[in-house]
């Protein structure tokens, strides 16, 4: 067989998986019995297999044979959508079963023609002086009250994020991030022609030696951090963290981008509390209330709103008017607030079922947080581990999504425990501790 040929299997291989008749899990043919399939020599299939290895479309182990990577279909540089498998470990949307009831009532008489009309009329960056008043106080936290003037809105928090980034960090410059991070800051800044920087963390988060020493290797025009519930390693900065933190990015003049999606699980307030003309906040209300019914907001100095509006404007990241008044509503009237105890309690539950189930395994986690990072057994790659769970229909995120480089991917999983039911995510967890045991009946992956 020419290489031509032999890589013409492979492609054929990969076209499987791309069009979903091999899914994440599924296990390939010995391969003796694929060379006997395609009669080929056996060589030939070893040749074949170690392309899509390559590829990075497959996983194998010693012993136990090689199954479709769980990231084949979305390559590992952020989580794709949502595969609909029964136990979603992947993705973090937390829905409670009463909060469509109050969300309607909150929502009730938006439906009039009067209302409706004015909520979809065209709205601006800017949003309306009410919306804008009515948000700044939602969004205040302990020492940090945001003057309504800052405001700027989007249509979600991944545009807040793109915002503020082409608002503060030119095509070309460079952003420093945590080493592990939110995946979508990846594609976001590839697009904008950014480079992320990836910066070394401890217990505590970034380290500020690794932000002064990466900016003196080459200018940071910014860093994009998540001080509180840090996805995916679920952590919170203490107050001297952050002050050590701040010192450094004053001094050298440094913009910090203040990731603060999850910080309505905890009670620290921004990093803009202490240094306000050097941080943006951005937020949304995806986590809050719902992905379907969002609003993204930006908090930035007031030297850089226009900036930020103008990057808003051209990205097309401005929010329609149904999502102004919808928020409004709810801001206002207190069903965010509920929905927010409501959540946080939920939280606190999920994080007991998940230490009763991974009791004894390496978690890393806060006990407020809707995630928990899970560093593995030696005998288990973080790949391999999410194709094992696949086959069993549970999906969750490997540590590569996460690393903004290849090599600072630790071999670890992030488990995302919104989704499920409390009795799927029980069900869920103590499935993964018995594969990650090496103790379920059906886990039969010898060739």
């Amino acid at each position: 067989m020419t290489k031509a040929e032999y890589l013409m299997l492979a492609d054929k291989v990969a076209a499987d998986i791309a069009q979903g008749t091999l899914k994440p899990g599924d296990r390939l043919p010995p391969q003796r019995d694929f060379a006997d399939r395609h009669a080929i020599a056996a060589s030939t299939a070893s040749r074949v297999y170690a392309e899509l290895l390559r590829r990075g479309l497959v996983v194998g182990e010693v012993g136990r044979g090689t199954f479709v990577s769980g990231e084949a279909r979305r390559g590992v540089s952020a989580p794709g959508e949502p595969r609909g498998v029964r136990i979603d470990l992947e993705f973090n949307f937390p829905i409670l079963p009463e909060q469509s009831a109050l969300i309607a009532k909150s929502l009730s008489g938006l439906e009039r023609p009067t209302d409706l009309e004015l909520a979809l009329r065209p709205a601006t960056s800017g949003g309306t002086v009410a919306v804008r008043n009515t948000a700044a106080a939602f969004l205040a936290n302990g020492a940090w009250t945001p003057s309504a003037d800052q405001l700027v809105f989007t249509g979600a928090g991944r545009q807040s994020i793109a915002a503020a980034l082409a608002a503060v960090v030119p095509p070309g410059g460079r952003c420093g991030v945590e080493m592990l991070t939110y995946p979508f800051i990846k594609g976001i800044a590839a697009r904008l022609g950014i480079s992320l920087v990836p910066l070394a963390m401890d217990e505590g988060g970034v380290r500020p030696d690794a932000v002064q020493s990466a900016h003196r290797e080459g200018h940071l025009s910014a860093i994009y951090l998540q001080p509180a519930i840090q996805s995916p390693l679920g952590m919170t900065m203490s107050p001297t963290r952050r002050a050590d933190l701040l010192l450094v990015v004053q001094t050298h003049g440094i913009t910090v981008i203040e990731d603060n999606v999850y910080g309505f699980l905890d009670d620290a307030p921004p990093l803009a509390a202490l240094a306000p003309e050097h941080c943006v906040v951005v937020d949304s209300l995806s986590k809050r209330v719902a992905p379907g019914l969002n609003l993204g907001f930006i908090v930035p100095p007031l030297r850089l709103r226009e900036s930020v509006m103008a990057a808003v404007r051209s990205g097309g990241w401005a929010a329609p008017g149904y999502a102004f008044a919808a928020a409004q509503r709810m801001m206002s009237d207190g069903t965010v607030t509920e929905l927010v105890r409501l959540k946080r309690a939920d939280a606190r539950e999920r994080q007991q079922i998940a230490a009763d189930c991974l009791a004894g395994f390496d978690v890393r986690t806060s006990g407020k947080s809707y995630h928990l990072w899970l560093t593995l057994p030696a005998h288990w790659r973080s790949q391999a581990l999410v194709a094992a769970a696949a086959r069993h229909d549970i999906g969750l995120t490997p540590s590569t999504t996460f690393a903004v480089t290849s090599g600072h991917a630790p071999n670890a999983v992030r488990l995302a425990l919104a989704g499920p039911s409390k009795d799927q995510l029980d069900a869920g967890l103590r499935t993964l501790a018995a594969i990650l045991n090496g103790r379920e009946d059906d886990f039969d992956l010898t060739e």
